[in-house]
């Protein structure tokens, strides 16, 4: 008798049966339960789960093993992964490491200015999270990826730059909503993974963050730093984030107010996770609480529901000394299993268009998510100098080729990445794309004299020089240790170190290379600007990107030959001198930071990015003649290529504000648009405006107010390239 025949199986019980063969690795229920039916409503279902649990299976539902193995619910898990899934391995704990497919470090996705190929990119990733979770060969729930990384490179000494889109507020939120919206998916009911910002709040410094205090004002707090984070929950659907080590204003982030009436009551978050240790930060460093049961019970009420620390004795005390309340927990876990069932965890395999996802190879290994790879790696790289056109290389005139420097036959990975399924070193991929005729020399820069030999006796040399990601010690190290292994290049940063200094130590090599060959291609593989003065003035050609990306060397060569023709943009403003920066610890960016308050001259603008062709504005409008304060506009501008190849141009919409009545940034970045024209050919761009974009933050009213006052619209290449203005009357 097949199973719809038996008497009495109801059509939720004929459900439950699938969805626990589906979830047979958490532990099949003998029993069916309510909530195993995906036809009740979602917080009745809830309620059934909360009471067949047991304190003990509920407290433990706080970690980020989410599961509740006797009732057959799956744990959805974590993995870091801002630009890659990460499953190095834990022989401990029985993880095999699994490659996955790598990108770009943030600041390299921020700089391919393309949003939709950010949402493939997160889609790669939550695709690579499921086959993971699901498939019969690993079973390892991954479901909740850490990421997308909403905080701002609000200081370029900042040691985890690396993790970061830009330090300009829209273009940070825009990514992280695109990475949001890729992970999570477009099914209107369930989601392909979950998707966790870190670090709420104005988490920019890492020596002393354990206990330090990011001081500004409530004006900057929402029109500044909390902007991502806003972005993301309302704009991407983001459900999680994770507190920052730091406090705001005296108050740490992980017992901050904010966390349960703005993230939680306003944003709508279910998962508010603690950071690798921040409980005991509140007894050891900030010595707010007398131990870790009163830390463990502080941050539950004040919304934490997701602990990366020992939690589990001390709740259990807590609540006995009645310092929690069984309700308190009951609402905690409650929120996780709002994730659990958009995750689709807990029903019949067949609703859910992401729960196929199990079985074929490996999709890491498969042509569409290299392809999305390679386009993110050949979108990212960003010409910041090209003099008398030194680039692109003709293949036909070479004869021999020096190819030089640390960098140049490796990919560096770092602590939030994981491991790939293969990697294309910068020589690696430049033999590639030569081939057999062209002599390729190489030098590391560990001899001096082999450097200069190879650069003299070959026709171009590239050298290729950069930071090093995790400073020295290999990746089985935890990020503990980082924070106290000291880098042996004052200029390299990472988490729990920021930099020294922002010089470029092997410019010095660059130099030697530049005097025996003037024929010199510098390519900076960085993490982070630098002050790379001397090479701006003198390198005929300067080419960056991010570390990180699986297809490196690929994307370089085609960049170097022609193939490509570089498109990316900075996303940060690259200081010329250390000296132009304010105090590391002066959160207060209205004292010279970011292009929107910098007052010196910066080495690269922010935006800044050059082309092997031009590009030429004109026709700014408006699609009204004036914007509603509650209402939008497109901004439209023509671009025309006047030059000899195809080429990306990156379209940049900044505000100024003359006529209000606070201060405000000189300019404000609005809207971009990357768009490709042909050569000769001209394209219109659309930009949306919205009015909610031009508003500020009203201390007194404690909400945003649009003000009804004529705004200017500047239209450039960069922040310092503006070529077109326009005002724009909000009524």
């Amino acid at each position: 008798m097949s199973r719809a025949q038996q008497p009495g199986l109801t059509r939720w019980a004929r459900a439950a049966a699938l969805c626990l063969l589906a979830a047979g690795h958490a532990g099949a229920a003998p029993e069916h339960y309510p909530f195993q039916d995906p036809t009740l409503p979602l917080e009745q279902r809830i309620d059934n789960i909360l009471s067949l649990m047991t304190l003990d299976e509920k407290i433990n539902a706080l970690s980020t093993d989410s599961g509740v193995k006797r009732l057959g619910i799956p744990s959805f898990g974590s993995s870091e992964g801002i630009h890659g899934v990460v499953q190095r391995g834990n022989a401990e704990r029985g993880f095999p490491t699994i490659p996955t497919t790598q990108f770009p470090q943030p600041p390299g996705m921020g700089a391919t200015w393309d949003p939709d190929l950010v949402k493939q990119a997160a889609a790669v990733e939550g695709d690579e999270a499921r086959y993971i979770t699901q498939s019969a060969r690993y079973h390892h729930p991954m479901l909740m990826l850490w990421g997308p990384q909403a905080d701002l490179a609000r200081d370029p000494r900042w040691g985890r730059s690396e993790e970061v889109y830009s330090e300009d507020p829209f273009l940070a939120g825009t990514m992280a909503t695109a990475f949001v919206r890729g992970l999570q998916g477009d099914d209107p009911t369930y989601w392909r993974a979950a998707a966790l910002l870190k670090h709420f709040l104005a988490n920019s410094n890492e020596n002393g963050r354990g206990n330090s205090s990011s001081n500004f004002d409530e004006r900057l707090f929402h029109e500044y730093y909390a902007v991502p984070f806003r972005m993301g929950f309302q704009e991407g659907g983001a459900r999680a984030l994770m507190a920052s080590y730091n406090a705001w204003n005296g108050t740490p982030m992980g017992v901050n107010p904010l966390l349960n009436s703005l993230v939680i009551g306003q944003w709508g978050a279910e998962v508010v996770s603690s950071d690798g240790g921040a409980v005991g930060n509140l007894v050891k460093l900030y010595k707010r609480y007398p131990s870790q049961k009163e830390a463990a019970a502080a941050v539950l009420k004040a919304g934490i529901n997701q602990y990366l620390d020992t939690y589990k004795t001390e709740l259990h005390e807590a609540l006995e000394e009645g310092l929690v309340s069984q309700t308190d927990i009951d609402a905690a876990v409650r929120r996780k299993l709002h994730v659990t069932v958009r995750l689709g965890l807990i029903d019949p395999p067949e609703a859910n268009p992401y729960a196929a996802n199990k079985d074929g190879p490996e999709p890491w290994l498969g042509q569409a998510h290299r392809a999305v790879s390679l386009r993110m790696a050949q979108e990212s790289i960003t010409l910041l100098k090209n003099a008398a056109g030194a680039l692109p290389l003709e293949r036909g005139a070479l004869k021999s080729i020096a190819v030089i420097g640390p960098l140049a036959d490796s990919v560096h990975w770092d602590w939030y990445g994981g491991l790939p399924p293969y990697a294309v070193t910068p020589l690696a991929g430049i033999k590639a794309a030569l081939g057999h005729g062209v002599r390729v020399d190489y030098a590391p820069d560990n001899n001096a004299d082999a450097a200069v030999k190879a650069a003299r006796g070959a026709d171009v040399a590239i050298v290729v020089v950069g930071n090093d990601p995790t400073c020295g010690p290999d990746m089985a190290h935890e990020w503990t240790d980082a924070g106290t292994k000291p880098c042996a290049d004052p200029g390299d940063g990472r988490e729990g170190r920021d930099r020294e200094t922002l010089a470029l130590k092997q410019e010095e090599l660059v130099k030697q290379v530049l005097a025996a060959n003037p024929r010199t291609v510098m390519v900076l593989v960085s993490s982070f600007p630098y002050t790379i003065g001397w090479s701006q003035q003198h390198v005929p050609a300067i080419l960056h990107l991010a570390h990180a990306s699986q297809d490196e060397g690929t994307a370089l060569a085609r960049a170097l030959f022609g193939d490509d023709n570089p498109g990316g943009h900075l996303t940060s403003t690259w200081p010329a001198a250390m000296e132009q920066l304010p105090p590391m610890l002066d959160y207060d960016i209205r004292h010279g930071r970011t292009y929107m308050y910098f007052t010196g001259k910066p080495l690269y603008p922010f935006g800044h990015g050059l082309s092997y062709t031009s590009f030429r504005y004109g026709g700014l409008r408006t699609s009204a003649p004036m914007l509603a304060a509650d209402g939008a506009v497109s901004v439209d501008v023509d671009v025309r290529n006047t030059g000899k190849r195809d080429g990306d141009s990156v379209v940049q919409l900044y505000v100024a504000y003359p006529h209000s009545k606070v201060s405000r940034p000189a300019r404000a970045l609005a809207g971009f648009a990357r768009v490709s024209v042909p050569a000769g050919a001209t394209r219109t761009v659309h930009i949306p405006l919205k009015a909610s974009q031009l508003a500020y933050w009203n201390t007194a009213r404690g909400a945003f107010e649009v003000e009804r006052v004529p705004v200017t619209l500047m239209v450039g290449q960069s922040a310092a390239a503006i070529s077109l203005r326009k005002t724009l009357v909000v009524r």
